[in-house]
């Protein structure tokens, strides 16, 4: 990751809460701990931030609550050629007339370009994928309302009584921060409150992450693996973790990438 996406993603993580510790922001930049330690210096010094024992805070707490997490538009360039063929064996599972959820993140982006030439029924509580299915596709769109957080683009309501609960697919797609043996991965409480009403209006649901998110961690699952019922990734995929999917009853489906794509954008 550049200087400039790094520095990006640390100025959200610090406006999204209070304190962040230089642990989670090596996580979230996939960067070393003294690369970290640098650029909350040099953003210090630029006072975009305060650097504090063990972290970061930021000057002044944002107006406008924020997600902690990447950015999408740092996400979507990573690993693009496997999220790509993810997506793509992701819609080959559908069929036209189907009804299905598909929550936000850059992976799943990657459906609406196999969707394109689809006819389905397609609620989303991501603002580019409606967007996007709107103006390129024949699909019924539905858009889950709420606020938009614009760094992760995508609409969340803490509210009971919206529009998901009206809603029953037959398959929902979803994407996460990380898989491990304990279940499925997020970092933000709010998304973790948002996606579990999804999960609970679709029959079947299938977790599209590349092969590097089975080494992400968090403090926080959102479902255990057992609710899975088929996980997507690409060919990197190790032994190991291939092994704990079976064990814990999942699906797995390995999606190949085109050998000229191959390369980590």
């Amino acid at each position: 990751m550049h200087e400039s996406e790094r520095h990006r993603v640390i100025l959200s993580a610090v406006q999204a809460k209070p304190f962040v510790a230089v642990a989670e922001l090596v996580d979230l930049t996939n960067s070393s701990e003294a690369t970290i330690r640098r650029d909350i210096a040099a953003l210090h010094l630029q006072k975009r931030l305060r650097r504090v024992r063990g972290g970061a805070e930021a000057l002044s707490p944002s107006p406008v609550a924020a997600l902690t997490g990447r950015p999408f538009s740092v996400n979507a360039a990573i690993n693009i050629a496997q999220k790509r063929a993810i997506a793509k064996a992701a819609v080959d599972l559908c069929d036209d007339g189907d009804a299905i959820i598909i929550n936000g993140g850059t992976t799943t982006f990657q459906m609406v370009h196999p969707l394109a030439t689809r006819r389905m029924q397609v609620f989303t509580n991501s603002f580019p994928i409606a967007e996007h299915l709107l103006h390129h596709s024949k699909n019924t769109v539905m858009l889950s309302g709420g606020t938009i957080y614009r760094e992760q683009n995508i609409v969340l309501s803490p509210f009971d009584n919206d529009v998901t609960r009206n809603f029953y697919a037959r398959r929902m797609f979803m994407g996460a921060q990380g898989v491990a043996p304990l279940g499925v991965i997020e970092q933000d409480p709010l998304i973790i409150q948002a996606e579990e009403k999804l999960i609970g209006q679709a029959d079947e649901l299938i977790l599209l992450v590349d092969s590097s998110k089975f080494a992400r961690r968090s403090a926080l699952i959102l479902c255990p693996l057992s609710r899975i019922h088929t996980l997507i990734t690409d060919e990197r995929i190790e032994d190991r973790h291939a092994a704990m999917l079976e064990e814990a009853g999942v699906r797995l489906i390995v999606a190949q990438t085109p050998a000229r794509e191959g390369i980590r954008v």
